[in-house]
C-alpha cells in the first residue's frame, strides 16, 4: 500500500515461519529486541519517526500462559507499558498508536450474546488477565494525559485463524501438523465455542482504525471489537471437522481428546456493532469461506511459495472489499 514499514520483534518463534518464508529481513526491515527494553524501543521510535505504530507483540497462547505465567504477564502487560512509555519519552507528536489486545480481555460470564466494549474487563487465566491489565495501562496512558500528542486506540479481535500460522497449541496448526505427519492430533475442549475469523478481517479493521484515528473519527482512549458474524461463532470441534474434510476428504485425520486441567472459557462471542457504526467495518468472509481459505493455503503450501499464497489471498480479499460498497465508507 506504499507505506515504509519497520518491524520490531524479539525473535522468530516458530519453525516453519511465515516471516522467514516471505524473505525475512531481506523482505522486511526489522530490529530484533525485547519490547520490554523501553530505552531501545524509544531509540528506534526516535530514529524511524513513525506516523503509525501497531502493537501486536505478546505471548499469545493460553496454554503457555499457564506454563509460564510470569513471562506472560511480563510480555503482555509490561510490554504494553514499555511501548507506551517509549512513545511518551520520544516526544513524538501526531502519531496514531493501534494497540492490539484480545477478545479475552472481558470478564467471561458465558453469555450467549457478544461482549461490547463497555463490558467489564477481567479474565482468570494468565493470558486473559494480562491482556485485561494491558487495557488498563492503555486507558491510563491515553486518557490520563500522558500521551496528549498521540491518538491511542485499543482493538480486540476474535479467534484469528489463517494460512501461515505454525504456532504450537493452536487448533489449526496442530491439525495441519497431524495431517502432514499422519499422526494423531490432541484436541482440548472440542465443545468450546469461539468467534473464529480469518486473519485478514481484523487486519483490515486495524488499518481502518488507523485511518479513522487520523481523521478524528476515533478519539484517543477508544476501544473497538472486530469479530465475525454471529453464525461464525462455532465450536472447536466444528472447525476441526470442517478443515479435516477439506484437507483429507477421503481419509479422516486422527484426533484424540486430551484431558487437561487447564481452565478455559466455554463460550465466547464479540459484538462488532461499534466498529460497524463508527467505521463501516464488517466481516466479508463467512465461516465456510474462512475454512476454504485456510485449507487452500496449507494444501498448496507444499508446492507453491508462501509469497504467492499470501499475495493471492490479500488480492482476493481486497476485491471482496471493493465489491462491498459500504465497507469502510465512513472513513473515506
Amino acid at each position: 500500500m506504499g507505506a515504509q514499514v519497520h518491524g520490531l520483534a524479539l525473535d522468530i518463534p516458530t519453525n516453519p515461519s511465515l516471516f522467514s518464508d516471505l524473505g525475512g529481513e531481506a523482505n522486511q526491515a526489522t530490529t530484533w529486541l525485547d519490547v520490554c527494553d523501553t530505552e531501545s524501543v524509544e531509540e528506534l521510535i526516535r530514529a524511524f519517526k513513525p506516523n503509525y505504530i501497531f502493537h501486536l507483540a505478546a505471548q499469545p497462547l493460553v496454554v503457555q500462559s499457564y506454563l509460564d505465567p510470569r513471562q506472560t504477564w511480563h510480555s503482555n502487560t509490561l510490554g504494553t507499558v514499555s511501548l507506551l512509555e517509549a512513545v511518551r519519552r520520544s516526544k513524538l507528536t501526531d502519531v496514531v498508536v493501534i494497540m492490539v489486545t484480545s477478545d479475552k480481555v472481558y470478564k467471561n460470564n458465558e453469555w450467549v450474546w457478544g461482549y461490547r466494549e463497555s463490558d467489564e474487563l477481567g479474565g482468570y487465566d494468565p493470558y486473559s488477565a494480562s491482556k485485561a491489565a494491558a487495557e488498563l495501562a492503555i486507558r491510563s496512558y491515553s486518557l490520563g494525559g500522558l500521551l496528549d500528542e498521540s491518538t491511542v486506540v485499543s482493538v480486540r479481535a476474535g479467534n484469528v485463524v489463517g494460512g501461515g500460522d505454525w504456532a504450537a497449541g493452536r487448533v489449526v496448526p496442530d491439525l495441519v501438523r497431524a495431517w502432514l505427519s499422519e499422526k494423531t492430533m490432541l484436541l482440548r475442549n472440542p465443545n468450546a465455542t469461539r468467534p473464529w475469523q480469518h486473519v485478514l478481517e481484523p487486519l483490515g479493521g486495524y488499518l481502518l482504525s488507523a485511518v479513522a484515528a487520523r481523521k478524528g473519527i476515533l478519539k484517543t482512549g477508544e476501544s473497538l471489537n472486530f469479530g465475525p458474524s454471529e453464525v461464525a461463532s462455532k465450536t472447536v470441534g466444528e472447525v476441526v471437522e470442517g478443515i479435516s474434510q477439506r484437507l483429507s476428504p477421503t481419509k479422516s485425520i486422527k484426533v484424540q481428546l486430551e484431558q487437561t486441567p487447564i481452565r478455559e472459557s466455554g463460550l465466547l462471542a464479540l459484538s462488532s456493532e461499534k466498529a460497524k457504526s463508527l467505521l463501516g467495518w464488517y466481516p466479508v468472509l463467512n465461516f465456510e469461506k474462512t475454512l476454504d481459505w485456510i485449507s487452500d493455503w496449507y494444501s498448496q503450501h507444499q508446492s507453491t511459495s508462501s509469497q504467492s499464497l499470501v499475495s493471492e489471498q490479500i488480492q482476493e480479499y481486497q476485491s471482496l472489499l471493493e465489491a462491498s460498497i459500504s465497507w469502510g465508507q465512513k472513513c473515506k
